[in-house]
């Protein structure tokens, strides 16, 4: 007997979408920042979450760091642990859009499977990936947690950019593009939510 076959979905008896998105005056959706660690992603999405809770809205970010020290502080840095990384990731987000809520993530996403994987889990339509962009060299040279010097050093494995592979968005890709290299944090915030408020807005 299959280990699942006593389990069930509860969301067609839930309380709909439609019904909390109402009671909370906004429209729900996945905005997925990513790339190399240094870009600004984590800066820029705690930024662009203060912004958009102090204009009213019901937001949940969900940053590497916090889940990596929490839910998933049992994977590692294999291709296997980073694709099951962002499949609970998305599945967490899921859960988020389905209450209502605006969900900013922040999270390397080194490939673009995992970010289609994320993307196949919460749906086209409720989801937007941001690439946040910065040149490796531009973000050794940041270094704020001190990773490209350990990297180097060799004390750091699978080091994103130098050992495991990075993949940018393609021409072809709808993913928005902020370019920290030319913006500042406060431009990247101000530029990312005019963005987001058009879509959040219910109609």
């Amino acid at each position: 007997m299959s280990e699942t076959n006593n389990i069930y979905s509860e969301f067609d008896r839930m309380l709909g979408r439609d019904a909390k998105q109402s009671q909370l005056e906004q429209k729900g959706h996945v905005f997925w920042l990513y790339g190399l660690s240094g870009s600004g992603k984590s800066t820029i999405a705690d930024a662009v979450e203060r912004s958009l809770v102090g204009k009213g809205h019901y937001v949940k970010l969900l940053d590497g760091d916090n889940v990596r020290t929490g839910l998933n502080k049992d994977l590692g840095f294999t291709d296997a642990d980073r694709a099951e990384n962002i499949r609970r990731i998305a599945e967490v987000a899921r859960l988020f859009l389905d209450a209502g809520f605006i969900v900013i993530t922040s999270f390397i996403s080194p490939l673009k499977q995992y970010r289609d994987l994320a993307e196949a889990i919460i749906g086209k339509n409720d989801f937007t990936k941001i690439y946040v962009n910065a040149s490796f060299s531009t973000c050794s040279e940041r270094d704020p947690k001190g990773l490209y010097a350990k990297a180097k050093e060799g004390s750091v494995a699978n080091f994103t950019g130098k050992d495991s592979l990075f993949e940018a968005p393609r021409d072809s890709d709808e993913d928005w593009i902020l370019d920290t290299e030319k913006l500042s944090v406060g431009e990247s915030t101000v530029d990312l939510v005019n963005k987001i408020l058009p879509i959040i807005k219910k109609t």
